[in-house]
């Protein structure tokens, strides 16, 4: 009897352990998981193509729009790098040339270049064009047709270390359900104030606190990107809201949702972005205390 007992005790002691390295092995994975996802996010942000090095948005007016340091010209930055007149865009008939001044050198894909068509309607993936460490490129956003400029010598770039956030908590890794919508499409606004249809697949219905909630979500390759706001708005997270990413839903309809990597958009860091803004709808009732806080001193 005394045999049995202790086999038993055994048995339990090994079904604890086992437990408690499957517990620590999953909350391992959790802290792993975030780790990279934020040294991930770091890297975005201070690559060549993130949104820490932007240093200008010009909007360009019907014509010829010369460029450079010169108060003279219609598009001024101040910058070492930056000749008196680097050259000139020309906006006619929906497409965007450049044209490089004299004894100025600019490149695209490290070729040399005095003139080049830069955007043409309908196109995507305007070409760069570099001058030493800045770099330049068309946007377009509704009938407004701008130059994005980059200094790839950025002291921001250099100096930031990341963002502020919560504390790391899984309990905001939350199971969601995806439904499908009938009306596939969802009205966008952007700090412009400018409204464009995007395609919605559906939505994403969660469980917080025994309470159910849900965030339209809009389609972006093979994941799906969230819009939101929260009470957290404004009072230690980005007022305009922040963004999320999700996977496609699973056979079953289910997806994971990530409060930990809600991230802020693009105009926490710079005043020269044009971001989305979350929909009405999704602008949830209650604090979402996971993700990046609100980047305080970033806007510049």
């Amino acid at each position: 009897m005394q045999y049995h007992k202790s086999a038993r005790l055994l048995f339990l002691l090994v079904i604890v352990f086992f437990s408690t390295q499957a517990f620590a092995q999953n909350k391992k994975s959790f802290q792993q998981d975030m780790n990279e996802w934020k040294q991930k996010r770091i890297n975005a942000l201070k690559d060549a193509n993130g949104w820490l090095n932007l240093t200008g948005l010009y909007w360009l007016k019907t014509g010829k729009n010369n460029f450079g340091s010169d108060a003279a010209n219609e598009l001024v930055y101040q910058h070492p790098e930056m000749p008196k007149l680097a050259g000139y865009f020309i906006l006619e008939n929906h497409q965007v040339n450049w044209v490089t001044a004299e004894n100025v050198k600019t490149s695209i894909k490290d070729s040399l270049i005095t003139s080049a068509l830069l955007y043409e309607e309908g196109k995507h993936n305007a070409p760069l064009v570099a001058l030493g460490n800045l770099r330049w490129n068309i946007i377009q956003r509704d009938d407004k047709i701008g130059i994005r400029l980059r200094d790839l010598n950025s002291p921001v770039v250099k100096s930031f270390k990341g963002c502020e956030r919560y504390k790391d908590d899984s309990t905001w890794r939350l199971t969601a359900k995806f439904e499908k919508k009938q009306e596939n499409k969802l009205l966008i606004t952007n700090v412009l104030g400018q409204t464009n249809e995007q395609a919605s697949p559906g939505k994403l219905i969660f469980t917080i606190a025994g309470k159910e909630y849900q965030l339209d979500a809009l389609a972006e390759g093979n994941e799906l990107f969230i819009l939101f706001g929260d009470a957290t708005s404004g009072k230690g997270t980005y007022p305009a809201g922040r963004f999320l990413y999700a996977d496609l839903p699973d056979a079953n309809g289910n997806t994971i949702i990530d409060f930990n990597k809600a991230f802020n958009p693009p105009c926490a860091f710079t005043i020269y972005a044009t971001c989305p803004l979350p929909p009405k709808q999704n602008i949830l009732p209650i604090a979402i205390t996971a993700g990046e806080k609100d980047h305080h001193g970033g806007r510049r």
